[in-house]
């Protein structure tokens, strides 16, 4: 008796048209849906970046304050430990005040609006007094003026897009005014 006549034989079978289409189908559709969210993460990253500086900038700012209100515009019996920053040397407690880092530059009791201020102050660089380019490899630039303005790299195309401004005290006794962000959307 022949083995093979008693088995039956198997036909290979592969994928029918039908179903290989509907696979690219779902495909497709789950592409579609998942695209824009990888597409927005960088754009959630600078705004996260952007909010992250804003906070460091509102911090620094109540914290500056805080230390000027503490010393009532005594001056410091000693130069500042590290020789850096607005002068003189020794902070007056009126227009400068001495941390860790070096001097920050103070306007009615707030940090200025400026790089010996509040950029300094708020550690957004950690470079000491940075320039543009270094400010840049952090992925900020910095719009001199009252108020200046803080940017993340990478957002929009004009000026003020994904920044927000800090105006410094305008008088003793308020506040300094930090903006909201400006065009998130366009981060």
């Amino acid at each position: 008796m022949n083995i093979q006549s008693v088995t039956p034989r198997r036909r290979m079978q592969g994928f029918t048209m039908i179903e290989l289409i509907v696979v690219i189908v779902i495909l497709g559709i789950l592409a579609a849906v998942a695209l824009p969210r990888f597409t927005n993460i960088q754009r959630d990253a600078r705004l996260a970046k952007l909010n992250a500086a804003r906070g460091a900038v509102q911090a620094a700012a109540g914290m500056i304050h805080g230390v000027a209100l503490a010393r009532g515009g005594v001056q410091d019996a000693a130069a500042c430990a590290a020789n850096a920053g607005p002068a003189p040397n020794r902070a007056d407690n009126t227009s400068n005040v001495c941390t860790e880092s070096g001097r920050i530059a103070i306007v009615n009791g707030y940090p200025a609006a400026n790089q010996a201020g509040i950029i300094n102050a708020s550690g957004i660089s950690p470079t000491w007094n940075p320039n543009a380019n270094q400010l840049a490899a952090d992925g900020y630039a910095v719009i001199a003026g009252n108020p200046i303005r803080i940017r993340v790299l990478g957002g929009g195309v004009a000026a003020a897009d994904c920044s927000f401004t800090y105006t410094a005290a305008p008088v003793a006794n308020t506040a300094p005014t930090i903006s909201a962000v400006i065009n998130p959307n366009n981060c």
